[in-house]
């Protein structure tokens, strides 16, 4: 009785080869909740496939990943002086966004990530001329440039990595490899073409693990089902059943990612008036929720509880039963599932 993930193994691993047909040299990413898989699971993946490193996110996950994956462990989170030690076997490769804390890790192994356009992390245009010392003391690896996802108008990432390449080339610093993200296959190879012999490593997690959303199936199991009628009481909060009906109670709560949301940026007229429509169900008590039943998303009955959460079916659809496993549509990012299932 749990929350499941199931995957279509031989179509998600035929999406991941794709992928790594696509991207030559790239990097897997594993960090966070590993995608809904975990990051173990996808590491094993990285490991059956070949790849000589896998990026995490921070230096904690690291000192996780070098238990089970065998390659180097490239940390995506710049360095920071002053943060908590974590004990890193040299097969870490730290991420550095500033001349003063590549100064910081002599004799370590370090990829300085640059400031692009995303106004993140990394060492500006100044800097450049500082690194010329300061890298006399580490293991170059590289250098990273985390592009944004969209590209408004007038907006050129080829140019913008390419004009990285060429301060770091005008100073004299060496260049053993560039680590891209967010560059589609068309884009890096215009990145090749305009600098012969250099290598650039996209770095990829979401496109890679869940490209094919064909492959992967989320469901939550049914624990019970209580009949309702109209004005009856339920729940923490003592809520009025607002029609006949059904208590549907389902595995999958806040403990899972159940119910939580990011933030949105709208823009358009469309995504706003979704936004008000869904505001406007909430104001009802009719939020919907990620399970799917009777082709469409039934709502909350109220806010999901720490593992379960319990919907409301009106009186005029026949209810699930007992056993029975609703889809759900899930974040796969913010989601812990209970199980994954290998189909």
């Amino acid at each position: 009785m749990a929350l499941s993930l199931y995957v279509e193994t031989a179509r998600w691993r035929a999406h991941q080869q794709s992928v790594l047909e696509a991207f030559p040299d790239l990097v897997p990413v594993a960090k966070g909740n590993g995608y809904g898989f975990g990051n173990r699971r996808l590491a094993e993946e990285a490991t059956r496939f070949g790849a000589s490193m896998l990026a995490v996110g921070t230096a904690y996950e690291a000192a996780e990943a070098v238990e089970f994956f065998g390659g180097d462990v490239l940390v995506l989170t710049p360095y920071r002086i002053g943060e908590d030690p974590v004990p890193l076997p040299g097969r870490v490769v730290r991420t550095v966004g500033s001349v003063s804390g590549v100064r910081a890790l002599v004799g370590s192994r370090v990829v300085v990530e640059c400031m692009t356009s995303m106004r993140r992390h990394g060492i500006n245009e100044q800097d450049v001329p500082k690194l010329v010392t300061a890298l006399e003391d580490v293991r170059l690896e590289g250098f990273a440039l985390h592009l944004p996802l969209d590209r408004p108008e007038g907006h050129d990432p080829v140019r913008e990595c390419s004009e990285w390449v060429a301060r770091l080339s005008a100073a004299g610093l060496p260049i053993p490899a560039v680590y891209v993200s967010h560059l589609s296959a068309d884009e890096i190879g215009r990145l090749r073409a305009l600098h012969p012999g250099l290598v650039f490593r996209a770095r990829i997690g979401t496109r890679l693990w869940l490209g094919d959303h064909g492959a992967l199936d989320c469901r939550g199991t049914v624990l019970d089902v209580t009949p309702v009628a109209k004005g009856d009481r339920y729940g923490y909060r003592q809520l009025k059943a607002p029609t006949d009906g059904h208590l549907v109670v389902v595995a999958g709560g806040t403990a899972h990612g159940v119910g939580l949301e990011s933030p949105k940026h709208m823009t358009g007229v469309t995504p706003r008036a979704k936004n008000l429509a869904r505001a406007g169900l909430a104001t009802v008590n009719r939020t919907p929720s990620p399970f799917i039943w009777g082709g469409r998303k039934a709502a909350f009955a109220e806010p999901p509880h720490m593992q379960v959460s319990i919907l409301f079916v009106p009186g005029e659809t026949a209810p699930p039963t007992v056993g029975e496993e609703l889809r759900a549509i899930l974040r796969h990012t913010t989601t812990h599932f209970d199980r994954t299932v290998d189909r």
